[in-house]
């Protein structure tokens, strides 16, 4: 049973939201960064690089607390407000063609450390820590993470029946992405909404956990019972792959390499263009030709994470050939939106380099991963919705 509660959120004025909300910080190069920073005042951008007109950039708990003091003054500038009542957030994106819609609400630590909130990737202690210090010394967190639910009737009623109504927001991003926010406060449609999640028995991490296990290491320190979350039916996820392109390899003789490879796959060379068909093939793109690797039988163990095509490739091909590790600077990770001529471009202008597409993984997958308590590689998927920070904020409660 999934305990899901309505908060006051920190958000945005209704003629600013446009200008405030923003993408991840990382998503932006450094040139953009700055352009941003320079031309749009109301930016969120502003409240996490407090000191960017300065020349030495302070670092660890003293940003923090600069990031903290600029979030403040956004507050008293009424550039955001804080919202009365306790309210639910009704989120809806339109992209590419497709409606994404769901609740933002603030989701229990011990559910995730209960394991009624599933996990399916590794985190790294050190992201942990650091984000968990970035918590505790802002005391805000505007990036909800995205958690998938089993489709459920009620849920989706509620929301069909309140987006009826005119939104609090309506506002198009540069990327031609149409967001809509309705705020909850019927405290009937409140409990309605509380009491539905509290049928469902578990909650799955889409995209967030290190933000998930960063506020569950917080939970240790300050009590904080509960973070934001965008909670969406599994059914309107949209999974893309990761894929992977190996940059610069001093020690590649093509010709070895493949002789390598055929000792454990089926490696047949393609004429054109060539994506993944079953769920263990990898494309590969090497010297400006396409192949398909396949496993040989019995060549690998048979468990659920193991046949993974992440698996397959991390563990057999990138180590145990190549002698490299997920880690490696040296591989670059494309989401599998970008088309196989960027992949190609990459590849061809950067010497000794090997480019692997892989096969989604289905939310099925995910969920039996999640169930059963193992882990997928990192960068094993790329899930959208992806969602603009700062639309609503989390004040993290000691």
């Amino acid at each position: 049973m999934a305990i899901v509660k309505p908060f006051k959120a920190f958000r945005p004025t209704r003629d600013k939201v446009g200008l405030f909300a923003t993408r991840t910080y990382l998503s932006y190069s450094q040139e953009g960064l700055v352009d941003k920073l320079n031309n749009n005042p109301y930016t969120f951008l502003q409240i996490i690089n407090p000191d960017y007109k300065k020349i030495k950039k302070e670092k660890g708990l003293e940003k923090f607390k600069l990031i903290k003091n600029k979030f403040r003054e956004f507050f008293d500038k009424k550039i955001i407000i804080k919202d009365k009542e306790q309210s639910f957030y009704i989120y809806q994106q339109f992209k590419d063609k497709h409606k994404y819609e769901g609740i933002i609400g603030a989701v229990s630590v011990n559910d995730y450390k209960n394991g009624i909130i599933k996990k399916h990737e590794k985190t790294l202690a050190k992201r942990e820590e650091l984000f968990t210090k970035y918590l505790s010394s802002t005391g805000f967190n505007a990036d909800p993470v995205l958690l998938s639910y089993k489709s459920n009737n009620t849920v989706n009623k509620l929301i069909d029946e309140y987006t009826k109504r005119r939104a609090e927001y309506e506002f198009t991003t540069s990327n031609k992405v149409l967001h809509k926010l309705w705020v909850v406060t019927d405290k009937d449609i409140l409990l309605n909404i509380s009491e539905s999640f509290n049928k469902i028995n578990s909650l799955y991490i889409a995209d967030g956990h290190h933000r998930t296990a960063s506020s569950a290491r917080l939970s240790q320190n300050n009590n904080s019972k509960y973070f934001m979350s965008l909670l969406i039916d599994e059914n309107q996820l949209n999974i893309f792959s990761f894929n992977r392109i190996v940059k610069n390899i001093n020690t590649l003789i093509p010709n070895d390499f493949l002789f390598k490879l055929n000792k454990n796959f089926h490696v047949i060379k393609k004429e054109n263009e060539y994506y993944p068909v079953v769920d263990n093939e990898i494309s590969m793109y090497l010297e400006k030709s396409f192949y398909s690797l396949t496993p040989k039988k019995n060549s690998f163990k048979d468990n659920l994470v193991s046949k993974l095509s992440t698996s397959i490739l991390s563990k057999n091909i990138l180590e145990k050939i190549l002698n490299i590790d997920d880690n490696n600077n040296d591989i670059e990770y494309v989401n599998g939106k970008i088309g196989l001529d960027k992949i190609k471009s990459i590849c061809n202008n950067s010497k000794n380099s090997i480019a692997f597409i892989l096969k989604p993984i289905s939310i099925n997958i995910i969920k039996e991963i999640a169930n059963n308590n193992f882990i997928m590689p990192p960068k094993s998927t790329y899930i959208e919705p992806k969602l603009r920070s700062g639309v609503t904020i989390y004040e993290i409660n000691k």
